[in-house]
């Protein structure tokens, strides 16, 4: 008996293993023949083998406590593709949910015809030209996730990369590395080689031109072929809207996004409040800090739910380039002594900036943040004050409910897991990985301890990309 059950269980693991052979070439004649990707309860699918894709599944079905089948998901994607859509982004998990809790009707084609009605009513889309100013940690994130999913170019197009200093074929082959192999984030799955006639990095087959500047407006992007172009600056060079105003002066840029909090210009926080400015008439516009992007998230679910009165941020983050390796001198006090070998408290702005997302917050926070000897990998912890009463269930109920849908379904990650450790979080794409195992309520329920989690590099990347999609106006129609 226990043979003949063990036969099954491999048979299968067998069909479930081939399903997911066939779901992900569906993934990817979708994306590349139609423009269109599937995402799976926010987690990208493109690029995916067949092991990760079974445990995007079996995440999935422990988060919204239902089964979430692999058949099911390649019968979906197999009407999807009957289906005359424009180019779309479309959680394939949330339908098949969705699917199974629909016990009106069978018929699968009509179930998204209904869910995917609005779907035609979309605008076109003209895609953008993005040059990336500065070639860093978050610069060269943002050029792998850029390329990884550029497709057939219908949104953003990155064409250039601009660095100080010379470009030989040393320094071309160097940032080709740097750009190739990560020591946090591992290898870029795709190619990248170098182009030393025409000072270009070849990324996935497509010309990418690397550019040397001391200053921004010295620079004429439209003998690249290049026009109305958004900058993304990476370089914590420019801050303020006169400095960063710099790039409008160069031929061949309408806008500028800073990644970094900004002074005198909005700062915002993608699925926030990034409909606060309007993309016609803003042309500078900064995407706030990597802390501020993911308490953010949270604070919006918790003070729309339960209202804060007062709380203390404190943010338990990954060192920085801008920490000395070695003791040393250095501007600010302790973060001259080793990054690698202590803990550093330092200050952080996150605590005020949030309130320029949430302006109900305005004077409510205090904050601090310590710097700590992981190189990636951060955790906020917000200890508020409650105007309602709220018990743990309660409150990880809520967040539960904002993650499965709604407009922060992007930015919030819910966690399971009882063994969450900051390694684990390295790669996700949500700037908030809310901790729901380690939920804290007081006897009275005013007062609350939350954990967030989040990766200040890759899941910060993607908030930028996000946003930078808004003010190009190339958001696809979207269903998840």
């Amino acid at each position: 008996m226990a043979l003949a059950n063990y036969e099954q269980e491999l048979t299968f693991q067998t069909s479930r293993r081939r399903a997911s052979i066939e779901f992900i070439r569906l993934v990817s004649d979708l994306w590349y023949d139609n423009t269109i990707e599937l995402i799976l309860f926010r987690n990208q699918l493109i690029d995916r083998n067949v092991s990760e894709i079974l445990n995007l599944l079996e995440y999935a079905t422990e988060f919204v406590e239902k089964p979430i089948s692999i058949f099911d998901a390649v019968e979906i994607v197999k009407t999807l593709k009957l289906l005359k859509l424009p180019p779309s982004k479309i959680d394939i998990g949330k339908l098949v949910y969705e699917y199974q809790m629909d016990d009106a009707d069978s018929n699968i084609y009509k179930f998204l015809r209904k869910k995917l009605e609005g779907a035609q009513d979309s605008d076109s889309i003209k895609p953008k030209d993005v040059i990336l100013y500065g070639f860093g940690r978050i610069g060269r994130l943002v050029a792998r996730e850029m390329m990884s999913i550029t497709g057939k170019g219908t949104q953003m197009r990155l064409r250039a990369i601009v660095t100080r200093g010379e470009i030989n074929k040393t320094i071309l082959e160097k940032r080709a590395s740097l750009l190739k192999n990560d020591s946090v984030h591992g290898d870029f799955s795709g190619t990248v080689s170098v182009d030393i006639e025409n000072q270009a990095l070849i990324i996935n087959g497509t010309t990418v031109n690397v550019i040397s500047a001391n200053n921004p407006e010295d620079i004429d992007y439209t003998k690249c072929g290049i026009n109305d172009a958004l900058v993304i600056d990476n370089t914590g060079a420019f801050r303020d809207e006169k400095a960063l105003g710099r790039h409008l002066k160069s031929k061949g840029v309408n806008k500028v996004l800073l990644t970094a909090p900004g002074k005198g210009v909005p700062n915002i926080v993608y699925g926030v409040n990034h409909f606060d400015v309007n993309p016609d008439t803003t042309d500078i516009i900064s995407a706030a800090s990597c802390t501020t992007n993911a308490i953010s998230p949270i604070l919006n679910v918790i003070e729309n739910s339960f209202e804060v009165d007062n709380g203390h941020l404190e943010t338990i983050h990954a060192y920085t380039n801008d920490q000395n390796l070695v003791d040393n001198m250095h501007k600010k006090y302790r973060r001259g002594r080793a990054a690698a070998l202590n803990m550093v408290i330092t200050e952080t702005g996150a605590g005020k900036a949030v309130a320029k997302a949430l302006p109900s917050l305005e004077g409510k926070l205090t904050s601090n943040a310590i710097r700590v000897p992981v190189p990636n990998g951060s955790l906020a912890i917000l200890n508020l004050n409650l105007k309602k009463a709220a018990t743990v269930s309660e409150i990880n109920e809520m967040v539960k409910q904002y993650a499965l849908e709604g407009v922060l379904v992007e930015q919030i990650k819910y966690s399971l897991d009882n063994e969450l450790v900051s390694s684990d979080i390295v790669g996700s794409s949500a700037p908030a990985i809310f901790d729901s195992k380690a939920t804290i309520s007081s006897k009275s329920g005013k007062n609350v301890v939350l954990y967030i989690w989040y990766d200040n590099e890759y899941g910060y990347s993607h908030q930028v990309i996000r946003l930078a999609k808004h003010i190009s106006k190339v958001k696809r129609f979207t269903y998840y």
